[in-house]
């Protein structure tokens, strides 16, 4: 284990076990202090589950952590019939991804670095639990050597979230791959323990609406069913996560850590 790992390691162990000592609050990631080098996987079960914690990625990524991001699903199913002209699945799917690739650019992350595994489903439209999709997962670790590992808490009501958490936690126990989950809160998140947050003031809010703002069949979806945004509901969330770790400023993206392998 390299110098700069086993750093990492101490450090979310401390955090792990300090906020699970009586009475103590959830960490801010500011007080973190990380090694350049690392390298992270961002497993996202839907395109813009990346989006969701540009803030936290944003700041790894400028303190050199090398961010790998795998879209598990299409996620065709999120966008309305015959947005944008998209009448097929397929055409949804292309859609999304041109989206995700389009917010991946303005946050300054190479193409190259962006993978969408299109992970088969069964019948009720939710990634798999069967060989092929561990074999994938597997690859991916295999061939990125992440440290880290980012994606939506697994209690979670939406079920590719589910799925995809339990693809992660096999596969790394399958392997004996030793690897430090942060499961993000998510507007479907039922219940998480509150470990580290990332806190964010007005101006990144708006960069990180911006962001979200790529994903505009999304945006669309909720204007037309909820009234309001895709910006303004992620960031809704990251108001209540704030004020739920008692965060210095108006925003936080909250995690929960876990170890894996």
């Amino acid at each position: 284990m390299s110098a700069g790992l086993r750093a990492l390691d101490a450090a979310l162990e401390a955090v792990h076990a300090q906020t699970r000592a009586r009475g103590a609050g959830a960490v801010s990631f500011d007080t973190l202090v990380l090694s350049r080098g690392l390298s992270g996987l961002v497993l996202a079960p839907h395109p813009d589950d990346f989006d969701a914690i540009g803030i936290t990625l944003q700041r790894l990524h400028g303190q050199g952590m090398h961010l790998h991001i795998a879209v598990c699903t299409t996620g065709a199913s999120g966008v309305e019939p015959g947005y944008a002209g998209a009448q097929t699945d397929e055409a949804r799917a292309a859609l999304r991804e041109q989206e995700q690739l389009a917010s991946c650019a303005f946050f300054g992350l190479p193409a190259a670095q962006l993978a969408f595994l299109r992970l088969p489903n069964d019948a009720g439209g939710n990634p798999r639990l069967d060989a092929a999709n561990h074999a994938t997962i597997q690859r991916l670790l295999v061939e990125h050597q992440p440290h880290c590992v980012f994606l939506p808490h697994g209690n979670d009501s939406n079920v590719t979230h589910q799925r995809i958490y339990a693809l992660i936690d096999a596969v790394a126990r399958q392997m004996h791959y030793p690897l430090w989950a942060w499961l993000n809160q998510d507007a479907k998140t039922l219940a998480m323990h509150h470990d580290l947050y990332t806190p964010f003031d007005e101006d990144a809010a708006r960069w990180k609406a911006e962001l979200l703002r790529f994903h505009a069949s999304q945006q669309q979806r909720n204007l037309n069913t909820r009234g309001h945004g895709f910006d303004a509901r992620v960031l809704r969330i990251n108001q209540q996560s704030a004020a739920a770790v008692q965060a210095a400023q108006p925003y936080a993206e909250v995690f929960e850590l876990q170890r894996l392998g």
